[in-house]
């Protein structure tokens, strides 16, 4: 962004077209999108943009940029850390009514693998 920016401002600048180093950072601050505004604002709150130096400003985006980075990769590998935890299934045939259930399926099952194998429908 700093360098479409600074290419931006030389073509201008070739073109007669001046800004001051107070303009220039209030043109970047207004720019940044809405994922920013907290750090513009702290910006805007802490610094004098009309004596804050460009070099400055973009200093403090790029380290708030490599910190929002190095969160997010933080987030990342605690997502891929977190374990998954499976229960292990038992059954209890403790009533008749499951034992007729259990019947049935497996009935059911081999009736639906003789109709594949002979190709019925």
């Amino acid at each position: 962004m700093f360098t479409r920016f600074t290419n931006i401002i030389n073509a201008l600048q070739a073109l007669e077209k001046t800004y001051s180093n107070s303009e220039m950072v209030s043109k970047i601050l207004r720019c940044l999108p809405r994922t920013w505004m907290p750090k513009v604002t702290a910006i805007e709150e802490a610094k004098n943009l009309n004596i804050l130096p460009l070099e400055d400003l973009l200093g403090s985006l790029m380290t708030h940029e490599l910190s929002m980075q190095k969160k997010d990769d933080d987030e990342e590998k605690e997502k891929k850390k977190k374990k998954v935890v499976a229960l292990k299934s038992s059954t209890i045939e403790d009533s008749d009514d499951d034992d007729e259930l259990t019947l049935i399926t497996r009935k059911f099952k081999k009736f639906l693998a003789s109709k594949k194998k002979f190709g019925g429908k």
